[in-house]
């Protein structure tokens, strides 16, 4: 339950966001019309919209591309990660001050998918606090009260990672052995044994860290020689969440984020070849978790 006078961002986004590529084919050329020429989130624009005045059909000339929109997106993410980390709410007004002009009528597609990769990365969520003035704020997902910051890798959330230990530990019988749960982290290019960009050492985070705030429990199988050890949950974990709610997740990052993390490793490899980087963010979302070959093994599965 929500607190009383808030809800969950994209009610801006539910009635304009246009979702022509949203579960298609990224390979397919989609196009999107600007956010002011939407009738309907459920509309397809390949063949052009009409406008809202019924104006006839928008140009193919003033369509965007669904790449275009991920990128304005992921520029805007490293901004909408600071006002988290300094707990500030953020207007519409801000964001669209990180917006590129020539796609600000687009706004509701770029601010949908910056949502999603808060969501299902870094474990936050986008709510709307005043609808009059467009006003947000970042909280945790699932009803988390770990904000995931930590003093190390500039403050970079850390609850999309317990989020997915979660994950793994629910689909795995609610019992993770560690190898499998390693396994399933390095498809994502966490290791036990490497550093890693955002998290620092996953092994301490992981083992110490989230054992330390009780939502991991890490022990040793019973009986086993050589010794070998498992992740189950912890107790705050079962306190503050639910497995059928992380489950929801999973779902949802199992079909999305390899087509996401695709997104975010051309935008990456763009920055590195020009030279660009933010002292926030930099390139390290794609990079750090551009290793998506094994994501669908604990997944649901999806027809495409």
């Amino acid at each position: 339950m929500m607190p009383h006078g808030q809800k969950k961002a994209p009610g801006l986004v539910d009635a304009q966001v246009p979702v022509a590529e949203e579960e298609g084919d990224t390979g397919n050329p989609s196009t999107c019309p600007p956010a002011s020429s939407v009738s309907s989130p459920g509309s397809q624009f390949n063949q052009g919209s009409r406008s809202r005045g019924g104006e006839g059909l928008v140009p193919r000339s003033r369509l965007v591309s669904p790449e275009s929109l991920m990128r304005e997106a992921i520029s805007l993410v490293p901004s909408l990660l600071l006002k988290y980390q300094m707990k500030e709410p953020i207007t519409k007004a801000e964001m669209l001050d990180y917006v590129r002009r020539s796609h600000q009528d687009y706004f509701p597609a770029v601010f949908s998918r910056a949502c999603d990769c808060l969501h299902l990365v870094f474990g936050i969520e986008m709510r709307e606090v005043d609808p009059s003035s467009h006003s947000y704020i970042l909280v945790t997902s699932l009803g988390l009260t770990y904000d995931g910051l930590l003093s190390d890798k500039q403050g970079i959330p850390k609850t999309g990672l317990l989020i997915i230990t979660l994950s793994i530990i629910v689909v795995e019988g609610n019992c993770a052995s560690e190898q499998v749960f390693w396994e399933g982290l390095s498809m994502m290019g966490v290791y036990a044994g490497r550093e890693h960009y955002f998290y620092g050492n996953p092994r301490k985070l992981i083992t110490e860290d989230f054992v330390q705030e009780q939502y991991l429990e890490y022990r040793q199988v019973p009986n086993s020689d050589p010794a070998c050890y498992e992740f189950l949950w912890g107790p705050r974990a079962y306190a503050e969440t639910s497995r059928i709610e992380v489950l929801k997740h999973w779902a949802k990052f199992s079909r999305r984020v390899p087509r996401f993390l695709q997104s975010l490793n051309d935008r990456a490899s763009r920055n590195e070849e020009e030279g660009a980087h933010h002292p926030y963010f930099r390139t390290a979302v794609s990079r750090s978790l551009s290793h998506k070959g094994g994501v669908d093994r604990w997944g649901p599965g999806e027809s495409e």
